[in-house]
């Protein structure tokens, strides 16, 4: 990997820590910039989406409400808009910008990489100011909630805008792959650098899984909004949101693997366990995660329980490469400690950098994501799916996956990356370190009540908790108690992200140091990939075979879908 183990200017303090100049920023300042362009717009989203996240939990719960029931869904359409996309999208083109950069050691085009980040940051303008307008009596909304469906209808400024957003993501792919074909050109004969290899596979996900969200809005909802066409049927749609709606779920997770699999075991004090399984694992990502989105319509009309089973099956198939990971990653953390001294079957946990928010943050999302994995199977079941699918359980898992696993993931690291991106030392490190922990209570109560509350029949997407004429007494527990879970566990998360913008504004305000106490190294697997057949590395074979996949799972379905919606009337729009 690119200066993977020389740092000639790096020198030990007094107290032992390893410092060093700020490498990646020395070397590619371009790149650096870039990435801190993304993190900004990031986290900007993150603290207002996080915001909204917390009134609504104090909203449903009742303890407080400042705003009408019927700016719930504005708030709502900002929670999810702004953290699954904005916030997500925003965060990976920074990490992945960086990965790619250091393991190749090859810069990006400055023309493409500002094209890409300002055609996103347009796209996240249009879609925000048309959502936060829902907040006025301006005529202009998009309270649509994240998934879009129709017959609602927003403002055409929000599907373009969504648009562009995804376009500026293709262009940032672009920009990736036009270095690793220099980097090849060089290296004819070289195996792929594991961050390049992920950062790369990753990607070709997510050129396949978006070409459904890019058909829905470019080709009928956009037309739809602009009133060049009366009507659109809102099944065919729906499908085609769901293409790429279960497969942004790896979008998210595949750079937190990243982290899991490249940093986190350094962080631990010791090296991967195996790189040709990590490489393993990202192409059972690329082949399975797209034909899998009828699952998240099961209780759909319109389409065959055929499919569904078919999309039931390869969710399953889902686990393989999950499970894998959790093996690869404790085996290769277990490695750190015993390294440091640790002794035992679980003593060696004590062993492990605990007071290090990178390191405490990123394995707390990892054990978060195990328990989302659990209700993760719950969902891809067909029949038990029916139980709990309009319920407050599908958030409750959701906040486990990309709430949790994704974002605490995406804050922990960041605590390690900031100082190589800006040359300055973590500020408030006292505050770093507790914030995780603060997270994973609060995460822990507000999920748990979730769950618990989607199992008593608790309906999601509704700004009052219940429906009406139901009661919920007898209910194990109390809905009571599971408010007051809701409500504690929200307020405790949004304390924590508070915590984590404090740590980074300081950081970003302070002055630039002379060194830093971050080592950047990426140490080599202890099982390299000249373990592996060459061919994991050949990328056109594996997008080969997704695009098969996809074919064989939606292919039919979509068929019958669209030739049905051109010859039904559709639906009309309703007005949000």
């Amino acid at each position: 990997m690119a200066y993977a183990d020389e740092h000639p200017d790096d020198t030990e303090t007094a107290d032992g820590i390893s410092t060093e100049r700020a490498a990646f920023l020395d070397r590619y300042p371009h790149e650096a910039f870039v990435v801190r362009l993304n993190f900004l717009v990031a986290f900007a989203a993150l603290g207002i989406g996080g915001f909204f996240g917390l009134l609504q939990a104090l909203h449903r719960t009742g303890y407080l409400r400042l705003i009408p029931s019927a700016d719930y869904y504005t708030m709502l359409t900002g929670h999810g808009v702004l953290l699954a996309l904005v916030f997500t999208t925003f965060f990976i083109a920074g990490i992945f910008t960086w990965a790619l950069t250091r393991a190749l050691d090859e810069k990006l085009s400055p023309r493409l990489s500002y094209l890409w980040f300002g055609t996103m940051l347009v796209g996240t303008v249009l879609a925000a100011v048309t959502i936060l307008a829902g907040f006025t009596d301006s005529g202009i909304s998009a309270d649509v909630l994240y998934t879009f469906y129709p017959p609602m209808q927003a403002h055409p400024a929000f599907y373009v805008g969504a648009a562009l957003l995804i376009v500026g993501s293709w262009i940032a792919g672009a920009d990736w792959f036009l270095a690793y074909r220099r980097w090849r050109s060089k290296n004819p004969d070289s195996r792929i650098p594991l961050q390049a290899f992920m950062v790369l596979m990753t990607t070709l996900m997510w050129y396949l899984s978006t070409l459904g969200v890019a058909v829905e809005v470019v080709v009928f909802l956009i037309p739809w909004s602009l009133g060049w066409i009366s009507q659109v049927d809102p099944l065919l749609t729906r499908s085609l949101f769901w293409f790429f709606g279960h497969a942004v779920v790896y979008f998210w997770l595949l750079p937190a693997y990243l982290v899991w699999y490249t940093i986190l075991p350094k962080l631990a004090g010791g090296r991967l366990f195996s790189d040709p399984l990590a490489r393993v694992v990202f192409v059972l990502f690329l082949l399975l995660s797209t034909p899998v989105g009828f699952h998240h319509q099961y209780v759909d009309p319109g389409i065959s329980e055929g499919f569904k089973f078919i999309a039931m099956t390869n969710t399953m198939f889902l686990l393989l490469p999950s499970l894998l990971t959790a093996f690869t990653v404790v085996a290769s953390i277990e490695h750190g400690a015993r390294q440091s001294g640790g002794t035992g079957r679980l003593g060696w946990l004590r062993s492990l950098p605990w007071t290090n928010p990178a390191f405490s943050g990123s394995a707390l999302a990892g054990l978060m994501f195990a328990a989302g994995g659990f209700s993760g199977m719950i969902n891809a079941g067909m029949n038990i799916n029916y139980l709990v699918h309009n319920t407050l359980w599908m958030p409750g898992h959701f906040h486990l996956t990309v709430g949790t696993a994704f974002a605490l993931t995406a804050m922990a690291i960041t605590y390690w990356l900031l100082p190589q991106i800006t040359g300055k030392e973590l500020s408030l490190k006292g505050v770093a370190t507790v914030q995780p922990f603060v997270w994973f209570v609060g995460m822990t109560l507000m999920s748990n009540a979730m769950h618990r509350a989607g199992l008593a029949g608790v309906p999601r997407r509704t700004a009052e908790p219940q429906y009406q004429n139901v009661s919920f007494e007898g209910v194990v527990g109390g809905i009571t108690e599971m408010q007051i879970q809701i409500a504690i566990g929200g307020t405790l998360l949004f304390v924590a992200l508070a915590m984590f913008l404090a740590v980074i504004t300081a950081t970003w305000l302070s002055g630039r140091s002379e060194r830093i106490s971050v080592n950047g190294d990426i140490p080599a697997a202890l099982s390299g990939p000249e373990n592996s057949p060459r061919i994991l590395d050949d990328m056109r074979v594996w997008f080969g075979i997704a695009v098969v996949l996809v074919i064989i799972a939606y292919g039919p379905p979509l068929w019958a879908l669209a030739s049905d919606g051109l010859l039904a009337p559709g639906s009309p729009p309703i007005p949000v």
